[in-house]
């Protein structure tokens, strides 16, 4: 068969109009979720934390990471960390404590650390938001942590609703269940 044909154009073909034209996309955002810890995480909080925590090993004969496996198992603690893409890039923990002053639990947030890659504010905000629930839901009339000595730090606690409270900062929630309390 002998004949020309005259050139396609690409577009004109129903299959070729479908493919999308390449373009250059930023990331839209990473998602991180937020989930108990398991045992199985330690080491990775512990390698996130390693230049937040600071004991000696005259204060406890267990070492942080053995400390944090028992807290895992804890009903008066909470470790949760922060993921993406199945990788732990922040951590939080949560101790429990009675208190006839504060008129329930005082939960203490005693280690907060964020991956340096990763978004500061983003996973403080997820990490803190969900400790918080978890405060509320355990009867936690009062969420406080050592005041940060960064201001950056010091302001993402802030816009969580933290306040100073002498050396540390503090946060009042509404136990979960309980009546609010007019005064």
């Amino acid at each position: 068969m002998s004949g020309s044909r005259a050139p396609v154009s690409p577009r004109s073909n129903p299959i070729e109009r479908l493919v999308a034209e390449p373009c250059e996309v930023g990331p839209v955002g990473v998602e991180y979720l937020v989930r108990a810890a398991r045992v199985t995480d330690i080491d990775r909080v512990v390698a996130l934390s390693d230049a937040s925590i600071s004991m000696r090993h005259a204060e406890s004969p267990l070492g942080s990471a053995d400390l944090m496996r028992q807290l895992v198992y804890l009903p008066q603690a909470s470790i949760l960390v922060a993921e993406t893409q199945r990788v732990v890039v922040g951590c939080a923990i949560l101790a429990l404590r009675p208190s006839v002053r504060a008129g329930g639990y005082v939960g203490t947030i005693d280690l907060l650390v964020v991956d340096p890659e990763h978004d500061a504010d983003r996973v403080t905000q997820a990490l803190l938001e969900e400790l918080i629930r978890s405060a509320s839901n355990k009867g936690c009339t009062v969420v406080e942590a050592d005041r940060p000595d960064d201001g950056a730090a010091l302001a993402r606690w802030t816009r969580m609703g933290f306040d100073d409270s002498g050396p540390r900062i503090q946060r009042t929630v509404a136990a979960a269940g309980a009546a609010r309390r007019t005064t």
